[in-house]
């Protein structure tokens, strides 16, 4: 057995004896105010009963038809023995007036073993509620925490009652119903604060203060922006589902990394939460525009390709690659390379620093149409498709000869059978003239 179960348990039977207790020594008294606790007592019976096989249903691990567990049938049990709690604070209020305006002929005989009994009911309340009280905060259970305070208002509705009786064999017999009407005040402000707190829960309603505190612990993080945080609870568990931003350029293992990282600082700020992390890119669109603008702007830059942006140790930084001449100098082309990283960190002060590669420029290639054996290229054309191309030259480079075709192929046709065409049309050109070093096919409706 738990040891929320044995908590509990120990509730159940604490209720089981006050009920004798109080009932009988109400009945032989006629107090309406230690007939009243009997019945607030009896509803605790049943609560201590219901929280009793709750807590062993919601200590059940997650399986397939409740993936988040059985937590919450702690506050459905809470939830019913509030609606039991209203109602014994109902019918208590009416026999109190009732003994008020005299309707009831019946009054109360403040002996002395009625005394006695509150005195001992006192004790009993008063441990139980401070038992019931541990376990709730040690188990963080819905169930334990709701007998604690139904426990505490029996204890403040027993000190209630045994004022009244001392006011009853004082010559004051309204003393008892009076106390009576309090400890029904007290049932029902106890029913509405229970419902409303496990009405909050059963509407995942969101825990505050839980959520604070997991903004505060994600907050912490370097790297990380949080894009959204949906948080609910059940048997005093955390569930909690996280969406992150971090850099587009991270790999897999960073954002993997950044996930681990944000599941360990929100189970440390909320033990034994439950946390899903989910892991969106960053979008860095405005840095790498600027970045490009500016050194693209920087004298001498004939082309910029392949920014990327990186997060390493919490410094953001650029690379990028930076075409020149092939014909100017190291020297140059590096006073260069050091503009254009002033002027980017000038114009993006997000980047801490900037990493350029150098490439030469790639220049035009001399090239001179030539004539060329066009009947070789024509035959396999004809064959493949069943028409002559609608264009083909030949060109002189330094890398050797080109061959430049057009087909003009069914506008039904797709694309993939276009290029399957083509293909097969370049690799027979290869194989029947290997002169030709490199084929160039444009496909056609």
């Amino acid at each position: 057995m738990s040891p929320q179960r044995r908590t509990a348990l120990v509730s159940v039977v604490a209720a089981v004896a006050l009920v004798a207790v109080k009932l009988s020594v109400g009945i032989a008294a006629h107090s309406l105010g230690l007939i009243s606790e009997a019945i607030h007592s009896g509803v605790d019976l049943v609560a201590a009963l219901l929280t009793f096989f709750a807590v062993g249903v919601a200590g059940r691990p997650a399986d397939l038809g409740h993936q988040y567990g059985h937590g919450k049938a702690e506050h459905l049990a809470a939830l019913a023995e509030a609606a039991c709690l209203a109602l014994a604070s109902v019918f208590i209020a009416v026999r109190a007036v009732e003994r008020l305006s005299g309707t009831s002929g019946r009054s109360v005989h403040a002996v002395w073993y009625a005394l006695a009994a509150v005195g001992v009911v006192i004790v009993v309340d008063a441990s139980r509620t401070a038992v019931s009280w541990r376990g709730a905060r040690r188990y963080k259970s819905a169930a334990l925490s709701s007998n604690a305070i139904h426990f505490g208002s029996d204890f403040a509705g027993s000190v209630a009652v045994l004022v009244g009786l001392l006011l009853a064999r004082a010559g004051h017999p309204s003393g008892d119903s009076i106390a009576a009407l309090f400890v029904a005040a007290l049932v029902l402000i106890a029913a509405s604060r229970l419902a409303r707190a496990n009405i909050d829960v059963l509407m995942d309603r969101a825990p505050m203060e839980a959520e604070d505190a997991a903004r505060a612990a994600i907050a912490a993080l370097p790297e990380v922006v949080l894009r959204r945080l949906r948080m609910r609870q059940a048997g005093g568990r955390q569930f909690a589902d996280v969406v992150i931003g971090v850099s587009s350029a991270a790999g897999v293992g960073q954002g993997h990394a950044a996930a681990d990282a944000v599941e360990a600082a929100v189970e440390r700020a909320l033990p034994g939460s439950d946390v899903v992390v989910h892991v969106e890119p960053l979008e860095d669109k405005g840095i790498r525009e600027r970045a490009h603008a500016a050194a693209v702007a920087v004298p001498g830059v004939r082309e910029v390709h392949n920014l990327a942006l990186v997060q390493i140790g919490g410094r953001t930084e650029l690379s990028l690659h930076l075409k020149l001449p092939g014909d100017v100098s190291l020297e140059t082309a590096h006073a260069v390379a050091e503009e254009l990283e002033r002027a980017i960190r000038a114009a993006v002060p997000e980047v801490d620093a900037v990493q350029t590669h150098l490439e030469p420029l790639t220049e035009p290639a001399a090239a001179r149409e030539v004539v060329g054996d066009k009947r070789t290229v024509e035959r396999i054309v004809l064959e493949a498709t069943g028409r002559l191309p609608r264009e083909l030259r030949f060109l002189r480079t330094e890398a050797g000869l080109i061959a430049f075709l057009t087909l003009g192929l069914g506008g039904a046709g797709t694309l993939a059978d276009a290029h399957a065409y083509a293909s097969v049309i370049e690799e027979r050109i290869r194989r029947e003239r290997p002169d030709i070093e490199e084929v160039i096919v444009h496909t056609e409706p």
